[in-house]
């Protein structure tokens, strides 16, 4: 229990990352998927977590969300550059749009059906999810909602059954978003700690754009081409995993 350990899940776009960064750093760590061994989540609730990434060492840990974190967690020195936040809003708007397009040429007959293999999330559940990260986001600002999580890991409504729906629901989050002109001096409370909001806001915007991607993946497992893919110019910047799903 000494030894480093991540704990991650499938279609997690932070484990895939944080997996990535500790690797890149040459750090070694047990990995442990708690979609393939459930009793790692006990190990976690006896520390008092309830989400995934973590990275731990003994009793200790840190949320993985912010990567800033992690590397002062494992010693390791890191000169993170970041994207104005300008920038980050421009980008975000395009992956947001690119969504909306993309969710309309998913079949009907196709929403059921998994999308994240390892785990049981389907691809309604992973399209309605692209919209609530910028949507717990604006919770956070707006209202003070500290759990992000609570926004972005709910189930979509019951009634949420059509890809139209889903379209609307990311039309009305994005008339929402604000520029992030406040994001350089500003802090944000949330379950991972006190962050600057600029930091929560890169990190929300390359979230959406990890499972923007993976939509544009699930289509071509349906047969179908993206229309208007997103591209490596639109993900420049942004820290986005190499790897898709794990």
């Amino acid at each position: 229990m000494n030894e480093l350990r991540v704990y991650w899940r499938p279609g997690c776009s932070s484990c895939v990352k944080v997996k990535e960064f500790l690797t890149n750093l040459g750090v070694d760590y047990e990995s442990i998927n708690v979609s393939a061994r459930p009793e790692a989540m006990e190990e976690l609730r006896a520390l008092g977590v309830r989400t995934v990434p973590v990275v731990a060492r003994g009793s200790d840990y840190v949320f993985a969300q912010e990567l800033a974190d992690v590397s002062a967690f494992v010693g390791r020195r890191v000169d993170f550059q970041r994207l104005a936040p300008a920038a980050l809003y421009d980008k975000w708007q395009q992956v947001l749009s690119a969504a909306q397009r993309h969710v309309m040429q998913i079949p009907a007959a196709r929403l059921a059906e998994r999308a994240t293999p390892g785990r049981d999330r389907s691809i309604r559940e992973l399209a309605y999810h692209v919209y609530q990260v910028p949507d717990a986001f604006l919770q956070a600002v707006e209202d003070g909602v500290q759990d992000l999580t609570s926004v972005y890991n709910a189930p979509p409504p019951t009634d949420v059954t059509r890809v139209e729906q889903i379209r609307d629901y990311g039309s009305a989050v994005s008339a929402r978003r604000r520029d992030g002109s406040r994001a350089t001096q500003a802090k944000l409370q949330t379950y991972y700690g006190d962050q600057p909001l600029h930091h929560v806001m890169e990190r929300c915007t390359w979230h959406s754009a990890q499972h923007a991607r993976q939509i544009m993946a699930v289509l071509e497992r349906c047969g179908i081409s993206p229309e208007g893919p997103l591209t490596a110019a639109d993900y420049a910047g942004l820290p986005m995993p190499a790897g898709l799903w794990e």
